[in-house]
């Protein structure tokens, strides 16, 4: 499955809210330095979706808030 995803790094707390159209929008804590805030959003849609990380791949947008990522369950 394919998620279209809108981080929003150096946020006060971790929140991963689903929009109408079937989006995420992620609340990250990490800054996005040294690729923390994509390492943490892989870490939290694991927890979210109860997969191991290796099973969520960011597609598109490494170094954007607008990302697509791959859920493979």
């Amino acid at each position: 499955m394919k998620k279209s995803v809108k981080v929003k790094p150096n946020s006060k707390k971790q929140a991963i809210i689903e929009e109408l159209d079937g989006s995420l929008t992620v609340h990250l804590k990490s800054p996005p330095v040294d690729g923390k805030a994509n390492k943490e959003l892989v870490e939290l849609l694991a927890k979210k979706f109860n997969l191991p990380k290796s099973h969520i791949t960011i597609q598109l947008g490494l170094s954007s808030r607008n990302k697509l990522v791959e859920i493979k369950e």
